[in-house]
């Protein structure tokens, strides 16, 4: 069976900024005004990242005040992973498999 990986997952993976975001928030639970110390990045940046973040449903958010604070969704990141080693399972399955010309 062909496994495919989610393409729209990696897109927003492949961002240095998020990948730095959810990177940070492997480590803990953060609020923006956290996030922005920690990357430098403009809040408003920032904010636009997260809202991409979230919509993908890789993070979920808790309103606390005046703030809202991040967190990873651990179980997305282990769906992207089974993806990654199925495809990885495949290639070894199939490492002698050569179509001719």
């Amino acid at each position: 069976m062909l496994m495919s990986v989610d393409a729209e997952l990696m897109r927003v993976l492949a961002d240095p900024l998020r990948l730095r975001i959810v990177t940070l928030l492997a480590r803990e639970t953060l609020c923006t005004t956290h996030l922005v110390e920690e990357t430098g990045a403009r809040q408003t940046n920032l904010s636009n990242h997260l809202r991409v973040l979230r919509e993908a449903g890789v993070v979920e958010t808790e309103p606390c005040g005046r703030f809202t604070y991040y967190r990873l969704k651990p179980d997305v990141l282990d769906a992207l992973a089974d993806q990654f080693a199925g495809l990885a399972a495949t290639a070894r399955a199939h490492a002698d498999s050569k179509r001719s010309c």
